[in-house]
């Protein structure tokens, strides 16, 4: 059952992903959850660090979806400035959103990656989609008051993860 949460890479943080390795890994998309995976969660301006992985990532012709459990307003609000196309009340863990916007893309699932910051939404979703993972370390250390039951229970998750496999670690690549 700890299978289901573990994520097939672990960084840092979603910067850390460039265009060379995801073709590398044969990955023509990412999709990306919202909340302290790409911006914080009380601050959606983003920065000027995203801003410039965005652009790397359009420049390389690969797709950036938001796949959120939020809904489609809060969602819409928060990438004014980004302009990304996004799923929302994706349900995650469940595989729905992930896969409609893998369906919307017309890709198989070897060639997306989900990048999210919660074991329990993000790599469950993933792992229920069949489509491989990236763990970030979470933007901020506060969180929305509906992700603190989460994190309640991910720190169970990480201790039985670290138990099972103790070479996952963070790596500052996808490796």
């Amino acid at each position: 059952m700890i299978n289901q949460f573990k994520p097939t890479w672990m960084i840092p943080a979603i910067y850390n992903i460039t265009a060379a390795q995801l073709r590398e890994k044969g990955i023509k998309a990412v999709f990306a959850d919202l909340d302290n995976t790409l911006i914080a969660w009380d601050n959606p301006d983003g920065t000027p660090e995203l801003k410039k992985w965005l652009h790397a990532l359009q420049d390389a012709g690969i797709p950036l979806v938001v796949v959120s459990n939020n809904s489609e307003k809060r969602i819409a609000k928060a990438l004014t400035a980004l302009e990304l196309p996004f799923v929302s009340r994706a349900l995650k863990p469940l595989p729905f959103g992930i896969q409609k916007a893998r369906h919307n893309l017309g890709l198989r699932k070897n060639e997306v990656i989900m990048v999210g910051d919660q074991y329990i939404t993000d790599m469950w979703a993933a792992h229920s989609a069949g489509v491989q993972s990236v763990l970030v370390q979470p933007l901020v250390k506060t969180d929305a008051w509906n992700t603190r039951i989460n994190r309640f229970f991910e720190r169970f998750i990480k201790a039985r993860l670290a138990h099972v496999y103790p070479e996952k670690h963070f790596q500052e690549e996808l490796k």
